[in-house]
């Protein structure tokens, strides 16, 4: 499907964005539709090499798997326990019929409930863009010398995008993600950091039954988000993109990769 979706009308794109599933975090329904550059790190690539040095794992807010199973394909070998962690009922079904041929566990675990795993049981603990990093609980299963490697969303990420919706936001929620604010919690908690850096992306949205799905998607971009609260806003959005071509936001991303003091496993 190309970009140019000029000749249906603003009902016809809105009521196709309201209406595509959203469970997990497969956004192949978009290519055509939106894009977004790609941090320059390489998350899944990089996760499949910290997986093959690993004998047990676990991977935080997996959504419907489909970058742990990426991982786990690309594995040069797997770890001899995987386990993943999810908290939505659709994403969980999901999950787990995606990544259970992969001998991988997926846990029901609602945000922000704490881990249900005992102490020092993981040596490597990972997550791709998690709501909300719980350090306490991320050292506390870590073992010693573990390693946490996660890509985070960093702050103001689709500002552009949420402040049309919902006008400016003040100083605390536009910078709610700082890697640096991340940064000293994690280490209040108990990690060391090896490496912490942000880049910020371009994306663009081709037509508004994109913005709908993405905004029905990543719910917490606008909380409450419905067409029919958001009509208006909407319906001129369209407008927009129909004259322009695109709308232009900008997402941001920090690679986070810390370890839990003490020796290291040997890896297998």
């Amino acid at each position: 499907m190309g970009h140019d979706q000029s000749s249906r009308t603003f009902e016809e794109l809105v009521a196709e964005g309201a209406a595509v599933p959203t469970e997990g975090w497969d956004f192949s329904w978009f290519r055509g539709r939106a894009t977004e550059a790609r941090p320059s790190w390489g998350y899944a690539v990089s996760l499949s090499t910290r997986l093959a040095g690993a004998r047990a794992a676990l991977d935080l807010q997996t959504g419907g798997g489909e970058v742990l199973d990426f991982a786990l394909a690309r594995a040069s070998k797997a770890p001899v326990l995987t386990v993943a962690t999810e908290g939505w009922p659709p994403n969980i079904a999901k999950a787990t019929a995606l990544l259970a041929p992969r001998g991988v566990a997926v846990v029901a675990s609602p945000e922000p409930d704490p881990l249900p795993f005992a102490d020092d049981t993981f040596d490597l603990v990972s997550s791709r863009h998690p709501v909300r990093a719980h350090w306490e609980e991320i050292v506390r299963v870590l073992r010693p010398g573990g390693v946490y490697f996660a890509q985070h969303v960093g702050p103001h990420s689709a500002f552009e995008l949420v402040e049309y919706f919902l006008g400016p936001q003040d100083g605390d929620v536009r910078e709610a993600r700082h890697p640096e604010r991340e940064r000293a919690a994690a280490e209040a908690a108990g990690l060391e950091i090896e490496d912490l850096r942000a880049e910020e992306l371009r994306m663009e949205f081709y037509d508004i039954a994109a913005v709908v799905h993405f905004l029905r998607k990543v719910i917490w971009m606008v909380p409450g988000f419905t067409v029919e609260a958001y009509e208006p806003q909407l319906r001129a959005l369209h407008e927009r993109i129909q004259s322009d071509g695109a709308f232009v936001t900008h997402s941001t991303r920090h690679l986070f990769v810390a370890h839990k003091p003490g020796r290291r496993h040997t890896p297998r």
